[in-house]
Parts: structure tokens; sequence; C-alpha cells
């Protein structure tokens, strides 16, 4: 058995466990969206990080990086056990086509995992729901968790996405309302006091996960 999973967010740039191949590629009819809590690792309970999850549009795609984990049952099944653990928020393991770079047509693999969440705030605790930019870019300024702050969570997506090719005009927009909020010009932060309303308060009787990676994995993110 060989098993794929597919990273849209954090996962592009740090896979977190061990692979054995990484393939660059999409999924069709996804987008990726900041609608979704994270507690543990780049916010808290009391000031939730907004991470992205997948939203289900027609006719989109949605870029990232393809893993494949090969070695037998337990290779596979701690590689799983990392991400479940990783990826608590996400409340869903979705089996999509990941097709690679180049070839839209024919799937490069089937049946690739993909963690999604629902969108609804009653099913799902950790889905926050759209928001105006500005809102979800000074939540994002202001969100630390014990795995760093928000806004380097995006800094690095925008990053990940342009290192492989492939940015995504959301997270840029995103992105550059998180600098303005910051008072970022030409790569140089400015003093500014953030005012207002700044996060989304979630309850949650989760105390803040302390993951070990796996043997040979990198610092966990999310």
């Amino acid at each position: 058995m060989v098993l794929w999973f597919f990273g849209y967010g954090s996962l592009v740039w740090n896979p977190g466990f061990p692979v054995d191949e990484k393939v660059v590629g999409f999924i069709k009819d996804y987008r990726r969206v900041f609608d979704l809590a994270c507690i543990d690792h780049r916010g808290t309970p009391e000031h939730p990080a907004r991470t992205c999850t997948l939203e289900e549009q027609e006719g989109t795609l949605c870029w990232g990086a393809a893993y494949c984990v090969r070695g037998g049952p337990e290779k596979e099944k701690a590689a799983i056990e990392y991400l479940e653990r990783r990826e608590c928020e996400y409340d869903h393991k979705t089996l999509v086509d990941f097709y690679k770079e180049g070839d839209s047509e024919e799937p490069f693999v089937t049946g690739v995992i993909v963690f999604t969440s629902t969108p609804d705030k009653i099913s799902n605790k950790y889905y926050l729901g759209p928001a105006p930019l500005e809102d979800m870019a000074r939540q994002i300024a202001t969100a630390n968790g014990p795995c760093g702050n928000n806004r380097d969570y995006l800094f690095l997506l925008e990053k990940a996405l342009f290192d492989i090719g492939h940015e995504d005009d959301y997270v840029i927009e995103l992105a550059n309302e998180v600098r303005k909020e910051l008072g970022i010009v030409g790569g140089v932060m400015k003093e500014k006091k953030l005012t207002g309303q700044t996060h989304v308060p979630i309850k949650s009787s989760l105390s803040p996960l302390k993951l070990m990676p796996l043997p040979g994995a990198i610092a966990m993110d999310s």
C-alpha cells in the first residue's frame, strides 16, 4: 500500500514527517480560504489564529504539493497519526484526484488524502467562516501560539506558493493587508498601534497540544 497526502497550507513548505516523494500539482474544484481557527499552533483558545482550509468551488484549482509515503504499514500509520494530531482542527479526511503540473487532463494519482473542514459553525467549532479582509488581517497580525505567530504562517505560505511557481491571488491580497495592518512598508515595519477587535474567542476544553515529531521529522507547524 502507498499513501498520498495533499498539502495546501503549511504542508507545502513543511510536511513534518518523512516522505518518499514530493510532487507539485493541484486538485480541482477547491479554493483555499482562511476560514479555520487554530488554537494550538499559531494561536490560542482565547485568541485563535486564522489558518487555511478548502472551500468547494466548481471550476477552480488549488495548487500545492502531494507527498508519497512508502515503506509498509508502520511507516504509513505513523504518518497518518502524526497528521491527525497536527491537523486536529480539521474534521474530515477527503479523497481527491491529484493532477501533476503540466497535465490537467489525467490525474497523476487518485485517492489522495486531504484534510478538510465542515463549513458550519455548529458542527465544527473551529470553523470561523469568512470575514471582511481588514478584520481577517487584524486577527492574523495579532495572533500568536506555541509554534509562532499567525502572520508568519501566512507569509511562509505566500513564499512557498511563489517558490513552486503558483502564487495565489487571495493569499497575496490577504498578506498585503496584514503588512498594511502591521505598518510594513518596503519590508520595514513602522510602529503602529493595532486597534479594534483582534480576535474571535473560541471556547474549548482542549489544552494546547504538545506534539512530538516522528523520527526523522522536521519541526512541526500548522
